[in-house]
């Protein structure tokens, strides 16, 4: 039966996203611990799953359209799960619909929260980052000591660490 289907998809949805949490979890502390080359295999594990769950949300849709149809809806609506519940109407299915949409949801969360730290930790690190070469790259036009003003012939000022025009 479609129910069963899109019941059957949806947990396979949870279960990526599930992965899914566990890579973002991996790349917090690769980002923390600033593991570049970690981080690179993490973003394929990443962009791996993101295909899957492409996949399985084209799966998502056509069952739904498939269990309107049963339905006799011939329409091609785009229903969201609480509105496709609506039409279920045996309580096994429903608690199952419902229970599986419950999970999904609460993941779903979860992994935007640790996208939205990932997304905040790269971006102070980027910050710190344009800092520091800002610190290399400055060129005080005085020495930090007091210098006479006729003694012009001292030094021609300090270059700093990191010559920018380079």
């Amino acid at each position: 039966m479609a129910i069963e289907q899109l019941i059957h998809t949806l947990e396979q949805l949870n279960t990526t996203h599930i992965k899914m949490i566990t890579v973002a979890e991996s790349k917090r502390d690769a980002i923390k611990d600033n593991k570049v080359d970690q981080l690179i295999v993490i973003l394929n594990q990443e962009s791996k799953l993101l295909k899957q769950i492409e996949q399985l949300e084209v799966a998502r849709v056509s069952a739904s359209h498939e269990f309107l149809q049963t339905k006799g809806i011939k329409s091609m609506l785009n229903l969201t799960l609480t509105e496709l519940v609506r039409l279920v109407f045996d309580p096994d299915d429903k608690q199952k619909l419902l229970a599986v949409q419950g999970e999904l949801s609460q993941h779903l969360g979860k992994l935007k929260d640790l996208n939205q730290l990932n997304q905040q930790l790269i971006e102070q690190s980027l910050a710190f980052i344009d800092y520091s070469l800002e610190v290399l790259a400055i060129r005080p036009e005085q020495e930090a000591t007091y210098q006479h003003p006729g003694d012009k012939h001292g030094s021609q000022g300090w270059s700093g660490l990191f010559d920018s025009r380079a």
